[in-house]
Parts: structure tokens; C-alpha cells; sequence
């Protein structure tokens, strides 16, 4: 008879004593009792039983490794790369059988394995492996420290944003076998820039060239970057393409298909989903897919054998992130590039100041077509001042010159007018009032304004101007300049009332528009594509771009003005593109010429004598007065720093969402500006890092928020 048998045999008598029987066994058992909890009395892993963990705590202070021991029975999963879940806060005094016990449950990642601990006293153990798919490797964690420390942040805060949150459906599936390497492109559209061929040929030949690429006006810019991609692929390496926003995206996806083919590329973008996103990000990360492009978190992709990093339109204010520490999306592919030894490519249609710097100190080189190829692709400008508004009749009655009412009347002939007119919010700064020029400080040259309407103070470093005069032409009476007419959207639907209006802004922005006649009035950047190109465009309420009260303001007007002329056909084919805007203005001379270049190259001219970014580096540091002035008293800043300010920081208006530089609804907080020379921006870093951390070591209750090189500075 079995032992099965006789077990099945005994009395109903003998399941109590059977019971009593197991659980003893049980209890002389050497197995752990709460394993998720301490694994007590647990086995530890025979070789390297310490696991150096990153836990998930964003404070400065904490900004370190934690070691942990490693039970046995986690010692296969538990690799480095792994998420983890750990017991944190318990302290050194709550220690049984050689093992602390106590804390909260916070997530982490394991870093690495070791035999020994630095740390003398009894380590926790670990709760267990969330998952044993290894989603932080070398290259990515030594890219996220060196952003940390170059944003004076922490490593936890960089690893929130350059690994997406887990999916365990789309982490469960497999990712599809890697496809070989297609062939080299031909060069495209490509032949239209002197050094374009070149530049695709470095790229399929496994070299890493640096550019910075002026963009023709026109939409055959996805399929270039496509073939720069397709010629990094073929030479087996990968590339990332980061671009502003999901119909970006959405084109250079699509140019990707057409040249690549499906399978080849992955599309990283917030649109997607948290499960599809995810799901493509572990293809990236296994090495199923060697291309990705994507918005703004997509600059982390862990691309294998990276060959290829490029950024689209640098100048766009969503390249910059909301979350701490604030990194920008240019910056950090500049890391890549330097770090991973990569081919860097730098496009816009515009050329920011800190592209202009990077060609200046010999970094990247530029890529440009000549004039003869400018002259086909991009449309005519044509300006309207101050000058002609006060003699144009019709623009005083309907607030529409005659010239743009014209050029209106003659584009919808042949397809769709766009219209461009700036959204609410474009506040305007101070300027001479006889020749325009910005009124700056004459200690730190930042921006003039008059809350009170009456006493002039500096934006920056708060010091008062009493007897401010224009240094260019010698005048001393101030203007606000004008933001113009808002309603101008409404006097076009009037002025032409068969024709039909679409609007794109924030509310709802449009993708496309067909090739027939409408006026689509838009706010900057919502621009949507035109099928054809746009037969003509009105840029209206110029002022109101250029006096923002922003350093940026000249080159964030041009960079908006070239982006809505480059949807506009070329002079060719009658193309036409009327701006409302003093022409003697810096930007608008610059439209009127298609040199983006030449702007970007004065502004950085101008800034280097005034010291302002990027020549300079600049830190904000924000806060409830007394926080900031302890703050600022504590920090030891490096000899050369220089502090402008504090001055009244912006109020947060209700209703609006809240950024977390920003003060509290009905709190008044201050800002100081931190100015350096070039060389000292990571000794500033750390003079802010180190002594944030202390700050909350001591457990000081105001905030005081740090961004490195913002990108709004007044």
C-alpha cells in the first residue's frame, strides 16, 4: 500500500495531529517567514551578496548609492539594471538576526553587484525584483549622472524622466528579431547644400561629423532627416531624431516609413500611450529597433551602438523640460555626442544663438545652402511699418494694411492664406521711443520695466534707473512697444466673407489643411501644413513678438516668422509673405534677407560684450525672501560669480497651471540671477548642488528651486 493510501486510511482523528505536525516542521525550517518584507533567518546570495542600489528619493542629499543584501532566492534576478523594491528610513537601531528591518517600500534600481559593503553596520535586505528586465544599463546611468551634475539635480530625478514608468503587458511580449542594415541612401534633396552629400556619405561610412544644418524653407526636411538616419543605419549603428512636438513626430515617422520601410524605426512620443510607448522603448532598449525618433524624454532612448544624435528646431521652448532638473534637449544630445562619440546634427529652419556659438568655437561645422538655392525655395518678404500704418486709410479703419489685403486677395486665387497673429499673454517691455532699442541696465544690461508705471527698475538686479537715456540714439523718452490689433482675425473673416476660416491654437490645433482657398489664422508654432505650401502668409502684431520682455525676444520672433514663411511656396511660384513690423528692426531685416545665420551671429556678438548666455553661464534661484537670502548666504559660490538681483519674481496667475520654478497662487516670491564666466558653469553647479543638499539635510521648510542656463531669463 502507498503512503498515499495510508494517508487516506487514517481517521478524521488524525488531521489535527498531521497539521500540528507540518507547521513544526515548517518552524525548524531555515526559510525566511515575511519574504517581501525583511527575509529574516534568509540565505544570502553565495557570490557578491550586496546589491548597490539607486533608490527613488529626488532630494539632493540622498543623492547616493545604498547597499543591500542580497537573499538567495533573488540572487538569478536580481542583476544589475533591474528595478527593485527596497525598505528605506528604518534607521541603524532596528536590527534583528544581523539584518535591519523596518522602513517604508520605495522602488529603486540595482546598480551593481558586490562582494563587500563600505558600510560596517547590518544591511537590509531587499524586498524583491519588480522585474528582471534590465532597463538601466551603463550607458545610459553614466548619461543620466552627468546631466544631474550638470543641472545641479539629482541622479533620481534624471532616471523619472529617461526611463519610462513599467508595463507589464508590454513588457511580457517579445520584441520582433533586429532586420539587417538597408542600403545607403542616395543624397535627396540633400544635393541642395554644399556640404550635403558629404555629410550622408560621413554618416553611411561610419564616421561622426558635427553639424549644424540651416534648413531650405519648403517640407522636404523629414526626408532629409530620414536619409542622415538611413545612412547611419547602414553603416550598423543607430540614430535618434528628437523633435518639438507629436506632429513633428508624426512627419519624420512617416518620412522614416517611406525611406526605411516598416519595422525599422520606433516612435517615441507621450501620443502613443503608456503601454505602446513602453513597448517600443524595450525594443530600442533590446536591440530590436536601431532608430527612434520622438519628442522630448525620447533624448534618454538607449539606443544600441549609437552613431547618430539630432535635434529639430533647438529653439523651441518644449525642448526644455518642465521637471526637474530642467534639462534641455540640446544639451544633452551635445553630452551624447561627446560622450558616445557620435554624429551630432543640429536643424531648424532658425539658427539660435548657442547653434551660432557652437559653429563659432569650432564644435560643429555649418551646413547651409548657397543664395541661388535660398532664392528658389523660399518666398517673397514684404514689410509694413509704422510709417505706412499711419498713411494707410484702410488700415485705421479695419486695422488690415492695404498691402496685406492685398496679398490676401491674390492668395486665396490659388490656395490658402495664413495668417499668423500672436496669442494672448505677449507682454510688451520698454524701448526708446525714437529708434526702438531695448532699455537695458547700465550695471548688468538686463531689461528695464516700470510696474508702477512711473520709477524704472531693472528686471535682473533690481537696482533703480533715475536718469535712463538710449545709448544709441541719445533720446530719453520710453514706449511700450505696441502688441497691436488682436481682432485682426475677425476684420479678415469681414473683409473676405465668402471665404471659409479655420483657426489652429492651443485649444485645438490642426495637423493639415488641403490645397484649396481658406484663410487659417493661427498662433505661433500651431501652424498647420498646407498641402501645396500656402499661396501667401500675414504676420501680424510684429511688436508684440519682438518687445517680450526676453533676452530671446529678437530670436524667438525670427524663429516663429521662419517657421510660418517656410510653409508658404517659394517666390517662384508666387509665394508671397507680409509681415506687420518695423522694418529697421534687427529680426524683421533678418526675415526680409533669409539670414537666420547672420542674426544669430550678431546676437552672439552682442552678448559676448554684455556677458549675457550662453557666452556666460547663468543659474535662476527662486524662493520666499528669507529662504533665498539663506540660501544665498550659505552657497559658496565660486570667486568669479556675480549675483544680480533679488528682485520680485513673476506672480503665478490663478486658473493657470503652475510650473515648479514658479511661486504658490498668492505667495510673492524673489529671484536672483547667478551669473559666470565660461569655464566656471559646472563649479556653479556644484557650489548650488552642494549646498541645496544641505539645505534639506537640515530640513529647511521653503522651497528654493534651482534652474541652470534657464531659458527664460527676462
Amino acid at each position: 500500500m502507498s503512503s498515499d493510501n495510508e494517508q487516506s486510511a487514517e481517521p478524521e482523528g488524525g488531521a489535527p495531529e498531521q497539521l500540528a505536525l507540518i507547521r513544526e516542521t515548517v518552524r525548524k525550517a531555515n526559510v525566511p517567514r515575511a519574504k517581501p518584507r525583511t527575509w529574516r533567518g534568509a540565505a544570502l546570495a553565495k557570490e557578491l551578496p550586496v546589491a548597490r542600489v539607486l533608490v527613488n528619493k529626488g532630494v539632493l542629499h540622498l543623492d547616493q548609492y545604498f547597499d543591500y543584501a542580497v537573499p538567495e532566492e533573488l540572487d538569478a534576478e536580481a542583476q544589475p539594471g533591474v528595478r527593485v523594491r527596497v525598505r528605506f528610513g528604518a534607521g541603524g537601531r532596528n536590527v534583528r538576526a544581523g539584518r535591519r528591518e523596518g522602513g517604508g517600500l520605495i522602488d529603486g534600481f540595482l546598480i551593481e553587484r558586490r562582494a563587500e559593503s563600505d558600510y560596517q553596520g547590518a544591511l537590509a535586505a531587499l524586498a524583491y525584483v519588480v522585474s528582471p528586465e534590465p532597463v538601466l544599463g551603463p550607458e545610459l546611468l553614466a548619461l543620466s549622472r552627468a546631466v544631474a551634475d550638470r543641472y545641479a539635480g539629482s541622479l533620481a530625478d534624471v532616471l523619472q524622466l529617461a526611463v519610462p514608468p513599467r508595463n507589464g503587458r508590454a513588457e511580457s511580449k517579445p520584441s520582433p528579431e533586429p532586420l539587417p542594415p538597408p542600403p545607403a541612401p542616395s543624397a535627396g534633396s540633400w544635393e541642395r547644400y554644399e556640404q550635403g552629400p558629404a555629410f550622408l556619405r560621413a554618416l553611411a561610412e561610419g564616421e561622426a561629423p558635427r553639424a549644424v544644418w540651416t534648413a531650405l524653407p519648403g517640407p522636404h526636411w523629414p526626408q532629409e532627416i530620414a536619409r542622415a538616419v538611413a545612412a547611419t543605419l547602414a553603416s550598423g549603428r543607430g540614430a535618434l531624431v528628437v523633435v518639438p512636438d507629436g506632429r513633428s513626430a508624426g512627419r519624420v515617422d512617416a518620412a522614416l516609413t517611406e525611406v526605411l520601410g516598416a519595422g525599422r524605426h520606433a516612435l517615441l512620443t507621450a501620443d502613443s500611450g503608456p503601454e505602446k510607448r513602453y513597448r517600443e522603448w524595450l525594443a530600442v532598449r533590446r536591440g530590436s529597433v536601431r532608430a527612434v525618433v520622438g519628442t522630448r524624454a525620447a533624448m534618454f532612448a538607449p539606443v544600441a551602438d549609437l552613431g547618430l544624435v539630432a535635434v529639430w528646431d533647438d529653439g523651441d521652448s518644449s525642448h526644455s523640460d518642465d521637471n526637474a532638473p530642467f534639462p534641455h534637449v540640446r544639451e544633452v544630445l551635445e553630452l551624447r555626442a561627446a560622450h558616445g562619440r557620435c554624429a551630432f546634427l543640429l536643424g531648424g529652419t532658425n539658427c539660435t544663438v548657442e547653434a551660432a556659438q557652437l559653429v563659432e568655437s569650432g564644435w560643429a561645422l555649418p551646413l547651409r545652402a548657397d543664395r541661388e538655392q535660398l532664392r528658389i525655395a523660399a518666398p517673397l518678404i514684404r514689410t509694413v511699418g509704422d510709417g505706412e500704418l499711419a498713411r494707410d486709410g484702410a488700415a485705421r479703419a479695419a486695422r488690415l494694411p492695404s498691402l496685406a489685403w492685398q496679398t490676401v486677395r491674390d492668395g486665396l486665387r490659388s490656395g490658402p492664406v495664413l495668417v499668423q497673429v500672436p496669442r494672448r499673454g505677449y507682454a510688451p517691455r520698454l524701448a526708446c521711443e525714437r529708434c526702438r532699442e531695448p532699455a537695458r541696465c547700465r550695471h548688468c544690461a538686463g531689461p528695464l520695466e516700470a510696474p508702477d508705471e512711473r520709477d524704472l527698475n531693472c528686471a535682473w538686479c533690481g537696482r533703480a534707473e533715475t536718469a535712463w537715456h538710449c545709448v544709441a540714439c541719445g533720446a530719453n523718452r520710453l514706449r511700450a512697444q505696441i502688441v497691436g490689433a488682436r481682432r485682426t482675425a475677425e476684420e479678415l473673416g469681414r473683409a473676405f466673407p465668402a471665404v471659409p476660416v479655420r483657426t489652429s491654437g492651443r485649444d485645438h490645433i490642426l495637423d493639415s489643411v488641403p490645397d484649396v482657398p481658406a484663410l487659417v489664422v493661427s498662433t505661433p508654432g500651431a501652424e498647420p501644413v498646407a498641402e501645396g505650401g500656402y499661396a501667401a502668409a500675414l504676420l501680424l502684431d510684429g511688436w508684440a513678438m519682438v518687445g517680450r520682455p526676453d533676452l530671446r525676444a529678437g530670436e524667438e520672433a525670427l524663429r516663429r516668422w521662419t517657421a510660418a514663411a517656410s510653409l508658404v511656396r517659394g517666390q517662384q511660384e508666387g509665394g508671397t509673405v507680409v509681415i506687420v513690423a518695423e522694418p529697421t528692426l534687427r529680426p524683421v531685416q533678418a526675415l526680409v534677407r533669409w539670414d537666420p545665420v547672420g542674426h544669430a551671429r550678431r546676437e552672439l556678438a552682442e552678448r559676448a560684450e554684455l556677458g549675457f548666455p550662453p557666452v556666460s553661464r547663468m543659474a535662476s534661484v527662486t524662493g520666499p525672501p528669507e529662504a533665498l537670502a539663506a540660501f544665498l548666504a550659505a552657497a559658496e559660490l565660486p570667486p568669479e560669480a556675480e549675483v544680480l538681483g533679488p528682485v520680485p519674481a513673476p506672480r503665478t496667475e490663478p486658473g493657470r497651471p503652475r510650473r515648479p520654478w514658479e511661486a504658490p497662487v498668492g505667495e510673492s516670491w524673489e529671484r536672483a540671477l547667478l551669473r559666470v564666466p565660461p569655464g566656471s558653469g559646472a563649479a556653479l553647479a556644484a557650489a548650488l548642488k552642494t549646498a541645496q543638499a544641505a539645505r534639506m539635510a537640515r530640513g529647511s521648510g521653503d522651497p528654493v528651486r534651482i534652474r541652470v542656463d534657464p531659458p527664460d531669463i527676462g
